[in-house]
């Protein structure tokens, strides 16, 4: 299992939530999310997602142009692309279950 570690500013910041996390297992995608976070807070959860995952997008961008030297802007415009196409015709079907609680 290879794991991922947790910034920096996650561990200094004592009211730090995790609001997603993927893992590429037994040849598929599987994921927890903190459904219900943003809603709790006030916000609409579908709008704030799509917040949170285009600045994910972007930090993608940037990782990319850090190690690759890849211009950012050229990473984020593929990775939507890309995104939008699968919206549209899924390649892998996502399917799963979802399950309420946090350790």
């Amino acid at each position: 299992m290879r794991t991922l570690v947790i910034p920096p500013a996650a561990k200094r910041d004592e009211n730090s939530v995790q609001m997603l996390s993927a893992w590429i297992a037994e040849r598929g995608l599987h994921c927890t999310l903190n459904i219900g976070f943003f809603e709790a807070a006030g916000h609409t959860e579908a709008k704030a997602w799509g917040i949170l995952l285009a600045d994910l997008v972007r930090h993608i961008g940037n990782a990319v142009a850090e190690e690759r030297g890849t211009p950012a802007n050229e990473t984020v415009a593929a990775v939507t692309a890309s995104m939008q196409s699968e919206l549209d015709t899924s390649t892998s079907g996502a399917v799963g279950e979802f399950h309420v609680g946090h350790d």
